[in-house]
């Protein structure tokens, strides 16, 4: 089976503008989404496939080891379609369980680690995650622990951090990491990597349709809302890699080395980074944690020459003293995602490493890539152009169906083989996103003659921090749980480091008292790092409507006002 863009191609304004040599109809062919691996091991083998805190790691080494794991998850009982969470950082077993998950015939459920344990809960719970692959860390194991009473979760599958070091750091970290190594003892819900891995690796690789077997659970808010699962066949995703590999095929040089600074468990660099280097066979420098002097260093050590990253990082690199002092030229391409990017920033990192970065868009539903800038002939401002095999089309705001010429503002719309089948066990929310076989965005934009796509505005209230999704419902309700509030809002304001950043506007109750060291003390287990208030407003009253309603859109207007005002004084 072929999927290509069901709909002629006669009128799309992008055709024009296609880099030479990518194909808007090319064919792409869907397979399950663990060959993407088996293939990458034919092809390349003995190549470095991930180097990981100094120790290398091969294609075929990584396949054997994710046919063993696959092997291991059959062995405890997995069962087509069960699902199985990956609560990890950028290490080598993400890619390892997360292939061998699919061998097995499981479905993929990214988690966050960065989760308050009431968001963990939530996930596993509308999931139905039994099985959980976590690294050996304190600080991951304690939060999933008193999951086992609250929710489906089973068994929690750990990692060794040390096991995964060069030989001279394996020794050492046991000792100097002794203060962060979970201890999980003889507590039965817990089993090793070394445990599900120990067979020879033979299995019976699932007899799967790739365009309606589930491969993965990608958690998003969608367009309203608290998180749901974007339910992503074999061959969405698998189909993403292959367009974003035709679109950068014009640059060989850049599938050398990809820096994965970026989290994989954000479809970005799930697709971006883990999927493209298998495609191309470029070597992964995976980072488990972000740290922007040791990032520097690492790069003109590493010499990678591709870079996925958001506009936060971006920013947190050009600010750390002495950058001038590092080698950045290696990089050949660059990708930014996640948010919008200034155009101050992009100078200046241009100019810092001689490579163009190029903005592309995304989301969670469409696995994650829909439109991509040229690497030559990026337009400013623009999200670039559709990718191959995708349609972009403006709506009206007014019907959300009438199709609207290019130059006017209305809806972006995507129709393509990454779209999602729908969100997991929500047929309610499918229905108001993806109608007449259009996937609705929510995001306010238009296409100008030349087939760029510029986004102008957002519907949902969704803030974007650091290229995070933040949902202001789930803060909110973590607020509320605080005895002394009475009423609250949360939006997203202006931000020149972050993009966006949360605040939140808060009534208290008659005679309560509370500060803003006080409501982030408190809210400390209820709210991830990047959902935590980072402004605190507190009035009498908030807005209102004639029924009670809280107006976040006069919030949103005074913050508006603000800003042109500000903007005004300090040109």
């Amino acid at each position: 089976m072929t999927l290509v863009a069901s709909k002629p191609a006669a009128p799309w304004p992008w055709l024009r503008s296609y880099p030479p040599g990518v194909d808007w109809r090319a064919e792409l062919r869907p397979r399950p989404l663990y060959g993407l691996l088996d293939e990458a091991a034919a092809r390349y083998g003995p190549k470095s496939c991930i180097d990981f805190l100094d120790r290398r790691w091969s294609f075929a080494e990584i396949k054997e080891l994710s046919d063993r794991f696959a092997r291991g998850l059959l062995d405890l009982g997995l069962k087509p379609g069960d699902r199985v969470g990956l609560f990890l950082p950028n290490c080598p077993y993400f890619v390892i369980a997360y292939f061998g998950i699919l061998k097995a015939g499981g479905v993929v459920v990214n988690f966050n680690p960065l989760y308050a344990e009431r968001e963990i809960e939530h996930q596993l719970q509308d999931s139905g995650t039994t099985v959980m692959v976590t690294m050996g860390l304190e600080g991951l194991v304690a939060k999933l622990r008193p999951q086992f009473e609250r929710s489906p979760l089973r068994r929690i599958i750990v990692c060794s951090l040390p096991k995964a070091l060069p030989f001279a750091k394996r020794l050492l970290a046991p000792i100097a990491m002794a203060r962060q190594l979970a201890r999980t003892g003889n507590d039965v819900h817990f089993i090793r990597f070394e445990d599900v891995t120990d067979n020879d690796g033979k299995v019976t690789l699932p007899d799967i349709d790739p365009g309606t077997t589930l491969a993965l659970l990608q958690y998003t808010g969608g367009t309203t809302g608290v998180a749901k699962g974007a339910a992503l066949s074999h061959a969405n995703v698998d189909i993403n890699a292959q367009q974003v590999t035709l679109w950068f095929s014009g640059h060989p040089q850049a599938a050398l080395r990809s820096l994965g600074i970026l989290p994989l468990f954000h479809a970005f660099a799930m697709t971006c980074v883990m999927n493209w280097s298998l495609s191309t066979g470029a070597e992964m420098v995976l980072v488990p944690r972000f740290q922007p002097e040791a990032l520097l260093k690492l790069i003109e050590k590493k010499r990678p020459t591709a870079f996925c990253a958001v506009p936060t990082l971006f920013t947190a690199l050009m600010n750390t003293p002495g950058i001038d002092r590092y080698d950045l030229s290696s990089i050949e391409m660059i990708v930014s995602g996640g948010a919008p990017l200034p155009m101050e920033v992009r100078q200046d990192f241009e100019r810092r490493t001689g490579a163009h970065i190029v903005e592309g868009y995304g989301l969670s539903e469409c696995s994650p890539v829909t439109c991509v800038n040229p690497p030559a002939g990026a337009r400013m401002g623009s999200i670039g152009l559709p990718i191959p095999g995708t349609i972009c089309e403006i709506v009206s705001l007014d019907d959300r169906k009438t199709v609207l010429p290019p130059g006017e503002t209305g809806e972006l719309t995507f129709t393509g083989p990454q779209v999602m089948r729908g969100y997991w066990n929500r047929p309610d929310a499918t229905a108001d996103t993806i109608m007449d076989g259009r996937l609705h965005t929510g995001d306010v934009g238009r296409i100008d003659q030349d087939g760029y796509v510029f986004i102008t505005d957002r519907l949902k209230e969704m803030i974007i921090a650091s290229g995070f999704k933040i949902y202001p419902r789930n803060v909110e309700e973590a607020i509320y749980t605080h005895p002394a509030v009475k009423d609250c809002a949360v939006i997203g304001v202006g931000d020149p480091y972050r993009g966006q950043t949360v605040k939140a506007v808060i009534a208290l109750k008659t005679g309560a008292a509370l500060t803003t060291e006080a409501l982030c003390e408190f809210l400390k287990d209820k709210l991830s790092p990047i959902e935590m208030p980072k402004i605190v407003e507190f009035r009498a009253e908030l807005p209102k409507t004639a029924i009670g309603k809280i107006q976040k859109k006069v919030l949103i207007e005074e913050e508006r006002a603000k800003a042109a005002l500000q903007t005004e004084k300090n040109p």
